[in-house]
Formats: structure tokens, C-alpha cells, sequence
């Protein structure tokens, strides 16, 4: 890859919504934006890559790729994410990207390990052995992935899943070694405090920010992690959260009447 890459970031998956153009090196260019997200995302988010663009100098065109937190994560803010990189990557069509740049989607749960382990970094504390990357999946559920955290950075010891917070416990005994050194990082602490009060670990309030995902892209588009943008697509976890009318329906003629 070039030694000075131009990427443009967006995370939407949280309340919190971020953007952020730069190379992804240490001490590279950088601009950034956070803010609101949520419902406002879908319409606050183009203008404010538009404003980024603008202030960078950096044309649409001259960029190497767009970067999005595919999720898993809200539902809304994640096909925002998704709709946007994908025009955005097609109206770049032309030049040296006839088929429009590429785009790189990342997994939510990487950029928060990510942005935890840059602020341990940051902090000057010495690096955990795992990240357990947590984020409020609603329902009384949490998404969490594990990632080993080592001198080449961040490498997945268990993928994206949903877990209830009581059995938070269970599975990391199952998936890490005894005796590893864990940091606990995302946003489900204040919501959870008594059924994660036994889990071990040090805690750290953290999500996912398009920073983050700029410092991991250098390293995944390396790997050639980038995708067409018609193949650019959301990760849910959680596939289905509502039913639909019909689906109500036909439950509710199907159940047993009360007795």
C-alpha cells in the first residue's frame, strides 16, 4: 500500500456518530468530527464528510478507499453507514477508480478494542494480554467479541456474538487462558453494574470511533480486506429484533388460548 494513504472513516453504529479523514498513520494528516448520532445521523453525516473534504483540501476522487464500522451495532446507524460509504465510493467512479474506490468495512467490536487499547496506550499502561469489547445490544443482551492484544497489534481469539451480562463470566472462562491479563472495554458498565460485577477484569468506558478505524485500515487493506462497493454490507449479529404484522399474526393464531 502507499506510504501516505487517503482514507475517509465513519462510524454511525452507537448514539455517538464520528468521522474522520487521514492516512492511518501515527502522525499522519488527520481530521476529525464527533457528534449526535442516532437518528441524526442519516442526516447530518454527508454534510459533515463534505465539510472534512473541504477543510482537508482532499478531493473525493484522491481518496484510497472509504472506511465503515459495519457493526454489529444499531440497526439505523449501521445501514446509514453502509448507504453512505457505498455512494459515496460510486461517486468517486472515474479516473483511477473506474469502478469506484474500495471500500473497507470493519468490525465494530475491532474499532473499540482498538480505541481502548490506544488510550491504555495513551495513558502509558502497559498493554493487556485481551480486549473484551462490549457494547449495549439492548433487550438485555450485550455483543462482545474478544481480541488478543500482542506487538502487531489486535488479532480476534473469539468473533462477534450475542451474550446475556449474567453469562458474560462462562464465556470468557471458556475462551481465554487462565491467568490472562483482561481489559473489559465499552459502553455497558453503568447499565449492567450488578449482573457484571463478578466478571474479572479491569473496565474502561470506550466506543468505537472512526479514528479508530483509520489506525486499523493501513493494516486490513494490506491484507486486501477491501471490498467492491456493492458488496459493502452491514454485520447485524442480531438478525431480527422486531417481527413483522403478518409474522405477530400468525403467532398469535398459532398459540394455545388460555385456559
Amino acid at each position: 500500500m502507499p506510504s501516505a494513504l487517503r482514507l475517509l472513516a465513519i462510524e454511525t453504529s452507537t448514539d455517538t456518530l464520528s468521522v474522520a479523514l487521514g492516512s492511518g498513520a501515527p502522525g499522519g494528516p488527520l481530521w476529525q468530527h464527533s457528534g449526535p448520532g442516532g437518528a441524526l445521523a442519516s442526516t447530518t453525516l454527508l454534510p459533515l464528510v463534505r465539510q472534512l473534504l473541504d477543510v482537508s483540501g482532499w478531493a473525493l476522487s484522491s481518496l484510497d478507499a472509504v472506511v465503515f464500522g459495519r457493526g454489529p451495532g444499531s440497526f439505523t446507524g449501521l445501514r446509514t453507514a453502509c448507504a453512505v460509504a457505498q455512494g459515496l465510493a460510486y461517486g468517486a467512479q472515474g479516473g483511477a477508480h473506474p469502478g469506484g474506490l474500495p471500500v473497507l468495512p470493519v468490525d465494530t467490536l475491532l474499532a473499540l478494542a482498538e480505541e481502548a487499547r490506544h488510550a491504555h496506550q495513551q495513558a502509558g499502561k502497559p498493554a493487556p494480554d485481551a480486549i473484551v469489547a462490549l457494547l449495549d445490544a439492548r433487550m438485555g443482551e450485550l455483543y462482545v467479541a474478544i481480541q488478543a492484544c500482542g506487538p502487531a497489534g489486535l488479532s480476534p481469539l473469539a468473533p462477534p456474538r450475542l451474550c446475556a451480562p449474567q453469562d458474560l463470566g462462562a464465556h470468557l472462562r471458556e475462551s481465554l487462558p487462565p491467568g490472562c491479563d483482561v481489559l473489559l472495554a465499552g459502553n455497558v458498565f453503568d447499565a449492567y453494574t450488578q449482573a457484571l460485577a463478578a466478571v474479572p477484569g479491569a473496565r474502561m468506558a470506550a466506543l468505537p470511533t472512526a479514528t479508530a478505524l483509520l489506525r486499523l485500515a493501513p493494516r486490513l487493506l494490506a491484507a486486501g480486506a477491501a471490498v467492491d462497493a456493492r458488496d459493502a454490507l452491514p454485520l447485524y449479529v442480531r438478525d431480527k429484533v422486531a417481527q413483522t404484522t403478518d409474522e405477530r399474526e400468525r403467532l398469535r393464531v398459532a398459540a394455545p388460548a388460555a385456559p
